[in-house]
């Protein structure tokens, strides 16, 4: 074995410029021993290493990419090395590659990195349940609802009823609620629920009815049986909606876990990374814990219990709980329905239907209650509010017993819909935390003026001014009601327009949010509003590791291109979970 002739000469110079003089002649004669020359070089190439500074490990490396870092200066840096599931360093391609080593590395090739996208109010395990149902989203009138719950009905001829959810009056021609006569023409023999995309309304058939016990005479405290002429025309809103829903058999656990599990990889595919369950029981928290126990799950999810007196008790007592993947520290509370079902509380009647203000789904002295109980714990309380009157009661009840601890507790709104001028600023005076749905703007754009009149218009979808209440704004999709892709929700807020690009130059277009508020929104903002900023949010050392890869840039692409946006990979703690085929 000898050396190579280019390191022995450069052994020999360095041995020669070292020692040079009178014993150059004595190592020259060494140097013809081709042993001495290579354990000579092996020392010189040790005392070289040891010169040099020595790379750090890791388990992943992210280079050559315009990574969005979304902390507090909005820094955009080239790569991160990952270890453990957290990052471990930021910086320039150069400076990664140079201090760090890992078994894997990912070259992102110049494209667009973001930490992974948050959705701030959906319902993950809803949705897995709606990928085995008769997909009603997008039909353009009740005849093409029934054609596919009929194509549905043949590929599930056992099925002990037919579940469908997504219809929306409002995309029809015809306008008007449908009725259950045609459902029972169709189906005598199977009972058929058929939810409305907005989760607030449904249509049962007779069969359905007869199996919930709902008659003519039932009455619901915060919901409604609607009757024409005395009798029941199929539709059940709200805390009604309960009494059929308790007579659909329950779903197995092993097809629970499956709906999860199905929910999480088409979130995966369109960037997600860690989702708000809006209201869920303690029994799926529980079902959440076995799969992140068994390693058979990677989202990260924001649990928001329903607020049942047995959760309220249990959870109380057991105090706030957060792991890496799973924060259970807030209660769900539903005051009111919705706005497409004229089931939202309003201040002043629907413009549309004067008979109406909507209702209340909760009893005012139990939320006092519930509120005053809550507020002397590290839980939060989340509220649906849709309509200005639900916001008006709320925001008053959460001011009452917060006062000037509001900022800590970082209670929220869900949805803030319709709030009056006169309640905007108690956003800030109580600290409360306006969380949003940007695609809710966008769908509701074509009749919401119907339902609210051009002046209350005005004060609905009010994003910006609730952002420059509390400085900052989460943003959701409230999935399965719009799509799960995180990228309509940016497109919305920014351009505030739909996906056709409409309305020209976007629906009160002072409103809309700049695209870093935007992105802090459905990221940095959304882990804050949930007391996680310390986990995720944004690409900093010490946190996880989650993140998207696009192709294109979304701070900067034309607004008409934002939706078609392509997910390239997704990355959970540093493993990839997701890469486009």
């Amino acid at each position: 074995m000898t050396a190579p002739p280019a390191t022995l000469k450069n052994c020999r110079y360095f041995i020669n410029k070292t020692f040079h003089s009178p014993l150059t002649p004595i190592f020259d004669a060494m140097f013809l021993s081709s042993h001495f020359r290579v354990a000579l070089c092996s020392i010189f190439f040790l005392l070289c290493a040891s010169l040099l500074p020595a790379q750090e490990a890791a388990d992943f490396i992210l280079h050559n990419a315009r990574l969005y870092t979304v902390d507090g200066q909005f820094t955009i840096a080239e790569a991160v090395a990952v270890r453990n599931s957290r990052i471990v360093a930021v910086g320039s391609s150069k400076e990664i590659l140079k201090n760090w080593k890992a078994a894997q590395t990912l070259d992102a090739k110049g494209k667009f990195v973001y930490p992974g996208f948050y959705d701030a109010h959906a319902h993950l395990y809803n949705y897995g349940q709606m990928l085995g149902y008769a997909d009603l989203q997008g039909t353009r009138s009740y005849k093409e609802v029934l054609e596919r719950l009929k194509a549905y009905r043949k590929a599930n001829p056992q099925a002990r009823w037919i579940i469908g959810r997504g219809w929306d009056q409002n995309d029809w021609a015809v306008k008007t609620f449908p009725a259950k006569e045609p459902l029972d023409a169709l189906f005598p023999d199977v009972p058929v629920c058929l939810t409305r995309i907005d989760g607030h309304a449904l249509l049962a058939s007779s069969k359905a009815l007869a199996l919930a016990g709902i008659t003519e005479e039932t009455r619901v405290e915060g919901g409604l049986v609607e009757k024409i002429n005395g009798k029941l025309t199929g539709i059940v809103l709200d805390n009604a909606m309960d009494k059929v829903y308790m007579r659909i058999p329950s779903p197995s656990q092993q097809e629970i876990e499956t709906a999860i599990q199905k929910a999480e990889q088409r979130c995966f595919a369109v960037g997600l990374t860690s989702i708000a369950e809006a209201g869920i029981s303690h029994e799926l928290v529980e079902t959440y814990k076995k799969l992140y126990a068994e390693k058979r799950l990677d989202m990260r999810v924001y649990a928001m219990l329903t607020p049942t007196d047995e959760n309220v008790d249990r959870y109380l007592k057991q105090g706030a709980y957060q792991t890496d993947y799973l924060t259970v520290r807030s209660f769900k509370v539903l005051a009111d329905g919705a706005l497409g079902s004229r089931g939202a509380c309003l201040l002043a009647p629907y413009s549309d239907k004067p008979s109406t203000r909507g209702f209340l789904t909760i009893d005012p002295a139990w939320m006092e209650r519930f509120v005053q109980r809550v507020s002397k714990t590290p839980f939060q309380v989340n509220t649906h509010c849709i309509g200005d009157s639900a916001n008006r009661l709320i925001l008053d009840l959460y001011g009452k017993y917060l006062g000037m601890f509001g900022r800590t507790k970082r209670w929220r709104i869900e949805h803030a819909q319709v709030v009056s001028r006169d309640d905007v600023p108690k956003f800030r005076e109580f600290g409360i935390i306006p969380s949003v749905q940007p695609t809710h703007c966008t769908s509701d754009m074509p009749w919401a003026g119907e339902r609210l009149g051009a002046e209350r218009m005005k004060t609905a979808y009010t994003f910006r001014d609730l952002y420059e209440q509390r400085g900052l704004v989460a943003m959701g999709s409230d999935f399965p009601v719009e799509d799960i892709n995180p990228l309509y929700g940016f497109h919305a807020a920014v351009a505030r327009q739909d996906a056709d690009n409409k309305p020209t130059g976007g629906f009160q277009r002072d409103q809309a949010l700049t695209r870093e508020i935007a992105l802090r929104g459905m990221t940095l903002y959304a882990a804050f509003a949930g007391f996680e900023e310390q986990l995720k949010g944004s690409l900093e050392v010490g946190k996880l590791a989650d993140m998207v890869i696009l192709d294109e840039d979304i701070m900067t692409a034309p607004v008409e291109k934002l939706r078609r946006v392509k997910i390239l990979t997704t990355i959970s703690g540093g493993k990839i979970v997701y890469k486009q085929k």
